[in-house]
């Protein structure tokens, strides 16, 4: 096999080698292709010379995690249709391989593809909890709920070893500072010891990520996540311990896992439920690529007729194509048109009938202490003189 570089150019329609052969990912991985980055000059393709002739299996993808010291760890956004305005984000990448994550398209930065590589080749901050306590001493700081897992999953399979989110949440306990969580992992179980006493004075909830029921298109499309019943234990797990839980139906697909809106909603409320919310897939940048090739690979059958109805969310201006994604503020996590709106209807009367309809919780903020700036100071100048001391010797 030989591999050759050509200019990169932007395909007008998303078909891919993969797609096109009907291949599935070896190891559980989530995606059938590797785009490059949108930043990227070259493109590279494997192609078969005729000089190389191997009978083995190729080798399984396998997860490789870099360790990196992050300058901030809190991530600060305006936008006026999500409900926090702060985040962190422990790692980068994730292993859970969701071919539909949107995060995806951020490996892009990293001059890495938004394909295999966003699920196998991780980023670990692992000075997170360190820069946390920093900022949170910062004179000027302003406590406001934070979200934890907002892009990727802070609870992903690395997690265990890892433990990069539990010191977070240890931080945030100490300082009694509100947080919000979505995780689509049972690993949150692990940390109930933290977030039961947080949320007993109202400073903890969470959201367990469940799109469908259906244990194969799960296993398909969130293959190294936990399975849907493992995920409904979860919330009663957690709601059992007194820790307020919703449930995140998203990203809703037309005809894959849209008929299972109402039924998703009601065995999450009979799990311990009090709220939810929804979206519809949207496909930014390199993203759409990724799960198209993942669509026409696994489902041939229904692919045109799902991205046509895709299409029929997003209407474009007229005399423009149709497009996939729609980044406009409030249209870009519901979609427009009669589908649209059909789907929130049925949201609607479905999470009314089921009681899923209160007001998202207010969290705390008047308890919050900062943690001692001596403290925080401290944890950067040891490093520093531990250095300076060894060069003596």
């Amino acid at each position: 096999m030989n591999s050759i570089r050509r200019t990169r150019s932007q395909p007008s329609a998303v078909v891919s080698g993969a797609a096109r052969s009907g291949v599935r990912p070896p190891g559980g991985r989530g995606a059938v292709s590797s785009p490059a980055g949108r930043f990227e000059k070259l493109a590279r393709e494997t192609i078969d010379d005729g000089w190389f002739q191997d009978d083995r299996e190729p080798d399984l993808p396998r997860t490789e995690v870099t360790e990196e010291r992050a300058g901030r760890i809190l991530s600060f956004n305006d936008s006026p249709d999500v409900p926090f305005d702060r985040a962190i984000n422990p790692y980068r990448g994730c292993e859970h391989g969701c071919t539909y994550c949107f995060a995806r398209p951020t490996h892009a930065w990293l001059g890495l593809s938004p394909g295999l590589d966003f699920e196998t080749r991780l980023r670990a901050k692992v000075n997170a909890a360190e820069r946390l306590r920093a900022e949170l001493a910062a004179p000027g700081y302003r406590c406001e709920p934070v979200n934890i897992g907002s892009a990727t999953d802070a609870y992903q399979p690395i997690e265990r070893e890892r433990r990069i989110t539990r010191g977070i949440l240890e931080v945030l306990a100490e300082c009694s500072h509100p947080l919000t969580i979505v995780t689509k992992s049972a690993l949150v179980e692990r940390d109930i010891d933290l977030l039961a006493p947080m949320a007993r004075r109202g400073l903890a909830s969470v959201h367990v990520s469940l799109a469908s029921l259906d244990p194969d298109l799960a296993r398909a499309w969130e293959p190294r996540a936990a399975a849907p019943w493992r995920r409904l234990r979860t919330i009663r797990r957690l709601a059992d311990a007194g820790i307020p839980v919703g449930v995140a139906v998203a990203p809703v697909v037309p005809f894959l896992n849209e008929p299972e809106l109402e039924s998703v909603l009601e065995q999450a409320r009979d799990a311990g439920a009090t709220s939810a919310f929804y979206t519809v897939l949207r496909l930014p940048h390199e993203l759409r690529e990724v799960f198209v090739d993942w669509l026409r690979s696994v489902h041939p059958d229904r692919a045109a007729r799902i991205m046509n109805r895709l299409g029929d969310m997003r209407p474009a201006a007229a005399g423009r194509e149709r497009r996939l994604n729609d980044p406009r503020f409030f249209h870009r996590m519901k979609g427009q048109g009669a589908w649209a709106e059909l789907l929130r209807l049925r949201y609607d009367l479905a999470i009314r009938r089921l009681g899923l309809n209160r007001d998202r919780l207010v969290l705390r903020t008047d308890l919050f202490v900062p943690p001692e700036r001596k403290r925080a100071g401290r944890a950067f100048a040891e490093p520093e003189a531990q250095q300076a001391q060894g060069s003596l010797f």
